[in-house]
């Protein structure tokens, strides 16, 4: 078990999610000092009880652990090595041998970086950016990817289980941010495929509670990570339960509609011609969900 009172842990950037992850840290009893560069924030979570120094460097001195979740890659470089108007890096404060764990959803060539360095200095890394909302992490049901060695994601574990009720070893250092980035990327894709598809039916004259209610019960609306994908194509089966020149012909249908309702279709065009050109590849007999398997031909011979 770990020794939380012998374990100083310094936590840096107490914005929307660093906030909630710092607070159910300390309410786990853990010896844990905070920083934010606004001095408003600082003087808020002193207030409310919390040891939040005036410097990165004060926080940090003698800690066995580093947690950063910033904004951006350059911005955790800066905290740990020095902002340009603190003249004593976080890096000459903490003890030997510290873990940093960086969450920050940032670049991964930055990153790999920063475990160079960390690693010239005697000290290591490990990348756990959050998933969920921070409405999870208030309550500490967040999730963690977390990429780096076996044992230095054991020693972080009792941190990560003060805020997430999911945390995932996913590979070795960066691939936690991989993985967060890939999340991200189709996060922020289904994000805009769903506004385009609502204002699509509106435009098409269709009642938005009606197609909200109808979607949310069928593969296109649930996802095809829940449906379609695991049944299919995931387990290597691509004969067709709705063949790709089907779905074709019902995006052409489709397009249609939304020319005949004014509707620029974006996705719809752009998910047409990606069928199509799976289709000229001879797949056209194969399931919609052998989609997957038209990309990573694509790769594989790039």
């Amino acid at each position: 078990m770990t020794d939380k009172n012998k374990l100083k842990i310094c936590f840096i950037g107490l914005g929307v999610m660093g906030s909630r992850i710092s607070m159910n840290i300390a309410k786990s009893d853990f010896n844990i000092s905070m920083y934010d560069i606004d001095p408003a924030i600082r003087k808020k979570f002193r207030e409310l009880g919390y040891h939040a120094p005036e410097t990165g460097s004060d926080a940090a001195k003698n800690a066995d652990i580093v947690i950063t979740i910033l904004p951006t890659s350059k911005i955790v470089n800066e905290a740990i090595f020095g902002f340009s108007k603190d003249s004593n890096p976080i890096l000459q404060s903490v003890n030997k041998n510290c873990l940093f764990i960086d969450m920050t959803t940032g670049s991964l060539s930055d990153l790999l970086v920063l475990n160079k360095k960390l690693i010239d200095t005697g000290h290591r890394l490990i990348d756990a950016p959050v998933g969920r909302s921070p409405r999870e992490a208030a309550i500490a049901k967040s999730l963690v990817m977390v990429g780096g060695t076996g044992a230095d994601i054991a020693q972080a574990k009792p941190v990560f289980d003060t805020f997430a009720d999911t945390v995932v070893h996913v590979g070795t250092i960066g691939d936690g941010l991989r993985l967060k980035l890939v999340n991200n990327y189709m996060a922020m894709v289904n994000h805009v495929l769903t506004g385009e598809v609502l204002a699509f039916a509106r435009s098409a004259g269709l009642d938005r509670d009606v197609t909200v209610s109808v979607l949310s019960s069928t593969s296109a609306g649930k996802g095809q990570l829940l449906t379609n994908f695991p049944k299919k194509v995931l387990l290597g089966d691509t004969s067709p339960d709705f063949p790709i020149k089907m779905g074709i012909k019902d995006l052409n249908m489709a397009l249609e509609l939304a020319t005949n309702s004014n509707f620029d279709p974006k996705f719809g065009e752009l998910s047409h011609s990606i069928f199509s050109d799976a289709n000229a590849a001879g797949m056209g007999d194969q399931d919609c969900t052998a989609i997957l398997n038209f990309f990573e031909h694509k790769v594989s011979k790039a």
